[in-house]
């Protein structure tokens, strides 16, 4: 929509009094080389560069939607395509337009097109807040390119966005911003003339809480670095301390080192506490690491690793539920991923406890490195090539299936290892189960 009075006012005052407007506002960037992150998106030739360059010709530019979690820049790469584009941009919000909105943008753009060939690059912000009426008005103006549209969201498009609009745009998606990324900001943001100035500098484990907080989220960043900066200010303060800083955002730094004791001495407490059926230890534990930015894909792997080390078939679904939390947390990142972890966690912790599978498997691993291997037995030997038979190979096998119960009493096991027992069940949770079928299997076995 074109800006009313109002709008434009507001515009003017913040242009003559820049600070009037939020820090992450001020340092938002004006040119592609001063975005953070997402090179992958801006590499020469990318829909983006040829949007900001305004090319043209027999490929023009495409639509765009943008894709990824709060704060990776998916506005910022609109301004600057607004601001770089000789072409005409306006600018609407899922949030607060409707059809008739986007009617009077199609309707502008077909005038300005046809009137004095001037493209309109449409804006359009949470676009998944869209109805599928809405969605569907977009059509015809993104297929005959009277508008180019960059479309922003932060819900996975292919369930919030209608098909044919995905088809006729394509699809960016942004990661979310590394400590790198952040640290390069936030740097800016201390020294620039549109930030802070250089009037204050920053501590170096106040950045570092800095960063855990922030999650790549560049305007959470710099929403509390000015936050925090202006407390320093009232204080009288050259430095923006840690002290400082937790007070301003009103979250303690977590004493946890991501590469050091704390990082393994955490881990081993969260597994120990599932191990010991303390679910609000576990709890616990996870919460120091999801506030201190550990990794979700590193604790997702050693609940994976506990639900068969510490559970196995005492609970068979220990380990279904603790992938299935691994697979959603590599989908949907922090901040919602802590809710799966915690899931499995509490599973996790709550279920029957049996390490048998540990235990046979270190068993049978300490007889094969003893040496105690020993040659298949001929009849369960590989009889399917020219010549099998002639060696003995997979003669007077017994094919399971074809006897009373599907268990033929044959040896299975080299004879090194015949009548060993590396399998040894629990009576605990679902392993009772296991417990007298394994002994019905072996005296089976045992009537070759």
């Amino acid at each position: 929509m074109e800006p009313d009075l109002f709008t434009a006012a507001a515009e003017d005052r913040q242009e003559k009094d820049p600070s009037s407007s939020p820090l992450a506002a001020r340092m938002r960037p004006r040119t592609l080389e001063e975005v953070v992150g997402q090179r992958h998106l801006l590499k020469p030739g990318s829909p983006l560069r040829r949007l900001v360059g305004g090319g043209g010709g027999p490929a023009g530019a495409s639509s765009v939607i943008l894709w990824g979690p709060p704060g990776t820049g998916k506005t910022t790469l609109a301004h600057v395509v607004s601001q770089a584009t000789n072409k005409r941009f306006v600018e609407l919000s899922a949030i607060t337009a409707g059809v008739k909105e986007v009617r009077a943008v199609i309707d502008g753009a077909r005038r300005a097109v046809g009137g004095y060939g001037k493209e309109t690059v449409l804006f359009l912000d949470e676009i998944h807040r869209f109805s599928k009426a809405q969605q569907d008005s977009l059509l015809p103006a993104v297929e005959n390119r009277w508008v180019t549209l960059i479309a922003a969201t932060t819900e996975n498009p292919y369930f919030s966005v209608i098909s044919p609009l995905l088809s006729r745009s394509l699809l960016l998606t942004l990661e979310p911003l590394t400590a790198d990324d952040l640290t390069g900001l936030l740097s800016r943001a201390l020294t620039d003339e549109r930030g802070l100035g250089g009037a204050l500098t920053l501590a170096g484990d106040a950045e570092a809480h800095l960063l855990r907080i922030a999650g790549g989220d560049a305007r959470r960043a710099l929403t509390a670095l000015e936050a925090a900066a202006g407390a320093a200010l009232e204080q009288g303060e050259a430095e923006i301390s840690l002290r400082t800083l937790e007070e301003t955002v009103d979250r303690a730094a977590v004493t946890y080192d991501r590469d050091g004791d704390q990082h393994y001495d955490v881990a081993s407490a969260l597994i120990k506490s599932i191990r010991g059926s303390d679910v609000d230890a576990a709890l616990h534990y996870l919460a120091r690491m999801v506030e201190a930015g550990e990794d979700p894909r590193f604790i997702a792997r050693r609940l994976m690793i506990s639900a068969s080390e510490d559970i196995g078939l005492a609970d068979p679904t220990a380990l279904p539920i603790a992938v299935a939390a691994a697979q959603a947390v590599a989908l949907i990142g922090f901040p919602e991923a802590a809710l799966t972890l915690s899931h499995a966690t509490i599973a996790l912790a709550l279920a029957p406890k049996s390490n048998t599978a540990t235990t046979a498997i270190g068993a049978a691993l300490a007889d094969v490195r003893a040496g105690l291997a020993g040659p298949v037995p001929t009849h369960l030997r590989d009889g399917h090539y020219k010549g099998a038979a002639k060696l003995g190979h997979a003669q007077g096998y017994v094919y399971p299936h074809d006897v009373p119960g599907a268990i033929a009493a044959q040896q299975y096991a080299p004879d090194a290892i015949h009548g060993k027992r590396y399998y040894e069940p629990t009576r605990y949770g679902a392993e009772a189960r296991y417990a007298d079928v394994v002994e019905k299997v072996r005296e089976r076995l045992r009537s070759e």
